[in-house]
């Protein structure tokens, strides 16, 4: 069974004590890629040395995070530029709009986003977009934006099934994650309705872990707590939703 985590933070310093251990045990779980969003430009250094450490595992995203998204912000994006001139990656991302912890940037957090969709449709990348209270904002400039060029993911999704069909109706696959397995996650009443052709798996480890290891550390091998439920709510057995969803993952990574 081969299973793709298409959102985690492997630089975390959560994982500084043990990452390798903790990398090998997802492996041991059957996770044998690892698609790794960037921050801001003080992450980059690590992004690269976890690359280097483990080829062929690895595989980085950039751009700038919603959330820092500061005054700083047209300097962060031409790093983020800077770095697509040099280097191939394989998304933009995350990328997006976060209302939970600052309103008042709202205004500049949709310039940096819809910059990043600029570039991801100059380099053919895909997005992935973080959404944090602003479903409107994010629909709105997807909206604006919406090509055959622009697709990708919706990392961590926990919106209703109108906001299901609405990102998929913008080439957005939707990444699930250990919130499908909470009690008042919610998605779960409804997932089931979404052809699995749209869905990808992620963990966004270290953060979010699923049921039975809410509110500790989270992990890439978890992951199989998240394939567990989608195997009970799709009725499928494990191994044809890995493959399934790890398919998804290529035909948007392109590898």
């Amino acid at each position: 069974m081969t299973i793709t985590d298409t959102h985690t933070h492997l630089y975390s310093d959560a994982f500084d004590e043990d990452r390798s251990s903790m990398i090998q045990r997802a492996v041991d779980a059957g996770v044998s890629r690892f698609f790794i969003p960037a921050i801001d430009s003080t992450y980059t250094e690590a992004m690269l040395q976890l690359e280097a450490d483990f080829p062929n595992k690895v595989f980085l995203m950039t751009g700038l995070h919603p959330t820092s998204v500061k005054e700083n912000y047209l300097e962060e994006l031409a790093h983020v530029e800077d770095l697509l001139a040099k280097r191939s990656f394989y998304a933009i991302g995350e990328i997006g709009i976060d209302l939970y912890w600052d309103t008042s940037t709202l205004e500049i957090q949709k310039k940096a986003f819809k910059h990043q969709i600029q570039l991801a449709k100059k380099y053919k990348l895909p997005i992935v977009i973080h959404c944090r209270e602003a479903f409107d904002e994010i629909f709105e400039v997807l909206e604006e934006e919406k090509c055959e060029d622009l697709f990708g993911i919706f990392h961590c999704f926990t919106g209703t099934i109108e906001h299901a069909k609405l990102a998929i109706s913008y080439n957005m696959k939707l990444g699930i994650g250990g919130v499908v397995t909470f009690k008042n996650g919610k998605i779960d009443q409804f997932l089931h309705q979404i052809d699995l052709k749209h869905i990808v798996l992620e963990t966004d480890s270290p953060y979010l872990a699923p049921t039975p290891f809410r509110g500790k550390r989270n992990e890439s091998s978890y992951i199989i707590k998240v394939l567990e439920k989608l195997s009970e709510l799709y009725k499928q057995p494990q191994e044809k939703i890995a493959e399934i969803t790890t398919q998804n993952s290529k035909d948007v990574f392109n590898i």
